[in-house]
């Protein structure tokens, strides 16, 4: 099934000044095409589809997702047609970006919808009609989370990482990776959130997901919302690849070092705090130049 197709999952920690050791999850390196959290998110959706004996997956995302893309390979790779509802209709008209066209070249049909017809994708109504347009697709919400995803990605975590880490770090985009890493971590850990987008309402999302208490999200370093940057950003992020060889993208994980290097540095973690950040991937999105 899913697992044959995974790579080992390689380790790596920072040498960092002072007593805080930051090691990164490598969950980039996992896949070429299914990499980082959209390899566990999607592992269930698309078992869910065989099982159910159906022939399509249908999903959301805007001209630069990364699930569009991990979607269309999955959905090859299992043997299903993939449908991509993707956000702004005047993208029909313009030539594909290197995220859609490569969800093209592995065979999913792009429908391009107006942002007013985006917006119903939560509604049940909207829902229903695609349902009824499309009956043999397996509906995956954008982003890929649902409760099949929850139950990829509290697999990121394994017992050695419960037991030799204090702090688990993240991206946030949707909210489904981190509620499977606070559902799976220890309680005697703390899972930290960096949010992708700008406002509280990833919050509300996450507790859909999880009774625990024992995490937190910040949008402090969203650089204003999704997919927007800053020259600091854009600066750190190529500080980071030329010291560490480790590459980031600007949309999630560029973010989450920013961040995590900023706490750092201001000593918001105790002395000898172990924290492992989870490098989700995305890395198909990234910024050619700086």
């Amino acid at each position: 099934m899913f697992d044959h197709i995974a790579f080992p999952t390689p380790y790596q920690t920072l040498v960092l000044p002072g007593t805080v050791q930051l090691t990164i999850k490598r969950l980039d390196q996992i896949h070429p095409y299914i990499s980082g959290n959209k390899f566990f998110k999607l592992k269930y959706n698309l078992l869910a589809a065989r099982q159910q004996g159906l022939t399509q997956v249908l999903t959301f995302g805007g001209a630069f997702s990364n699930h569009i893309a991990a979607t269309a390979y999955a959905a090859q790779h299992f043997g299903l047609q993939s449908i991509g509802m993707i956000r702004g209709e005047e993208l029909a008209s313009q030539a594909l970006n290197p995220t859609l066209q490569t969800a093209q070249d592995l065979g999913m049909h792009l429908h391009f919808v107006s942002r007013a017809e985006y917006r119903l994708r939560h509604e049940a109504a909207y829902l229903h009609q695609l349902q009824q347009r499309y009956p043999q697709a397996l509906i995956i919400p954008e982003g890929g989370s649902n409760a099949l995803a929850l139950q990829g990605t509290q697999e990121i975590l394994t017992e050695d990482d419960r037991e030799n880490y204090d702090v688990i770090c993240c991206a946030v985009g949707t909210g489904g990776t981190i509620a499977g890493l606070i559902e799976s971590s220890s309680d005697r850990q703390h899972v930290l959130g960096f949010s992708a987008l700008k406002g509280d309402f990833l919050k509300q999302d996450i507790q859909q997901w999880t009774n625990k208490q024992n995490w937190s999200l910040t949008d402090a370093y969203s650089c204003g919302g999704y997919a927007k940057t800053s020259p600091a950003l854009l600066h750190f992020m190529q500080q980071f690849e030329q010291q560490y060889r480790i590459p980031l993208e600007q949309v999630y994980t560029a973010k989450m070092m920013m961040g995590l290097f900023d706490l750092i540095q201001r000593q918001h973690f105790p002395e000898h705090t172990r924290i492992l950040a989870i490098h989700t991937g995305g890395l198909q999105g990234k910024l050619k130049t700086y």
